[in-house]
């Protein structure tokens, strides 16, 4: 490898650095990456997998008439004008039992005990609560309340009909979703697999968290940072462990990194240092180029990405409350792109918020401010955590982010926010 002319490459890039690019732009450069391919699972391996397949009903759901009360199923037209006063005296004829079909119809005047779930006979379109009848004899009851047609069962198709979509593919699949699955008889499922993703720790500051540093030096706090994050965003982490500021032992790590994982993380590799060869490897990687030099936000403007061989390769910051921030904000939306999940599901849940106090703002960037979230009555208020950028205990004790706008300078106390949780 011939580490000169990549020096020179890399001071030209140093030069650019502070070209940064805003927010949209980065997000834009998220097509350009193929999602993962798809597998087949079975059902039960499932559910926080992204549906790969479009799925629609092959009957309908439910397929026949059923209770939804314990009662007695019945023609509605037989109770109408129904009342304590005036009771109606309706014939018992046989029980529906839950699984059975009935071998018998219900002629106007009829009725059947059936139990919720249980299917509705012919001649009947309705139930009657238990609690609104009273048993004569064994054969005749009274009914106390009138019903209408449909009323206390579910119509047939009512939850689904035959033909209609039921799930679209890039749909993140809850226990819902499987139970959904089950109730027609998906014994498998083909779902995206999930991404793997490479963390390269780098510098000559950092020791494993087995060792005891000496000052100068810190444990790889953002390798255990960042896996918890791919894992919460639905990637399988793969740590790549600690590279020293050294161009041929980190060009050697992401070769070997390209060839086993769909993204790369490398933590640390982001500030402009004359020991930093970040730029400089990804230069010379094959068939690759960066697309990010610095992003207009902070914590964490400078952040690269670097398109290789058709995966995202992220250069992050080294303060571990940087790095997080820009996963979450950043890096994130990029993982759930390449796990196939659809554009709609990748909208961020937000919790509204009022402020607390003033907090200020940079014009020319978007800023996102941790903050912790307290209970006031009806509303949630968001409670600004200021501190550095190194100091971990400002993410401990942050329940989420708020979003200032590059344009704005700065939110008042009482305005409304929107906290992406972390």
């Amino acid at each position: 490898l011939q580490s000169g002319p990549a020096v020179a490459q890399m001071r030209d890039s140093m030069l650019e650095f502070f070209k940064v690019t805003d927010l949209a732009s980065v997000f834009k450069n998220a097509e350009a990456f193929t999602p993962v391919d798809a597998e087949t699972v079975p059902l039960p391996e499932s559910c926080g997998r992204v549906l790969a397949e479009t799925i629609s009903a092959d009957r309908d759901l439910p397929e026949f008439l059923r209770a939804t009360m314990d009662g007695y199923a019945v023609k509605a037209s037989a109770t109408f004008g129904a009342s304590d006063g005036s009771p109606a005296y309706l014939t018992v004829k046989g029980t529906v039992s839950m699984g059975q079909t009935p071998t018998f119809s219900i002629a106007h005047g009829e009725v059947c005990r059936i139990s919720t779930g249980g299917m509705l006979p012919e001649g009947t379109d309705s139930v009657v609560m238990i609690e609104h009848t009273e048993m004569l004899d064994d054969t005749t009851i009274e009914v106390y309340r009138s019903v209408a047609p449909g009323q206390h069962v579910v119509e047939v198709g009512e939850d689904f009909r035959r033909g209609q979509v039921i799930l679209e593919a890039g749909q993140y699949l809850r226990p819902q979703e499987t139970g959904l699955l089950a109730a027609f008889g998906q014994q498998s499922v083909r779902v995206f697999r999930r991404p793997t993703i490479a963390i390269i720790s780098t510098g000559d500051e950092v020791v494993p968290i087995d060792s005891t540093p000496v000052q100068g030096q810190i444990r790889d706090v953002n390798s255990y940072s960042l896996s918890g994050q791919v894992l919460a965003a639905g990637g399988i982490p793969v740590r790549y462990g600690i590279v020293r500021d050294n161009y041929e032992a980190l060009y050697e790590t992401c070769r070997n990194a390209l060839a086993g994982s769909d993204m790369i993380l490398l933590s640390g590799g982001s500030s402009v240092g004359v020991r930093d060869f970040t730029i400089d490897v990804l230069t010379q990687l094959p068939d690759s180029r960066i697309l990010v030099h610095g992003i207009s936000i902070s914590p964490g403007k400078p952040t690269i990405l670097a398109n290789t061989q058709n995966k995202a390769v992220w250069g992050l910051p080294g303060h571990v409350v940087s790095a997080m921030v820009v996963f979450k904000v950043v890096v994130q939306p990029f993982i759930e792109h390449v796990a196939g999940l659809s554009p709609s599901q990748r909208q961020a849940f937000r919790i509204p918020a009022r402020l607390s106090r003033n907090i200020g703002s940079a014009q020319g960037r978007t800023d996102f401010i941790r903050v912790r979230l307290t209970r006031d009555n009806d509303e949630y208020r968001a409670e600004p955590i200021l501190g550095k950028s190194g100091l971990l205990n400002t993410m401990v004790m942050a329940d989420g982010l708020i979003e200032i706008d590059v344009n704005t300078e700065g939110l008042d106390a009482g305005a409304e926010v929107a906290v992406i949780p972390l």
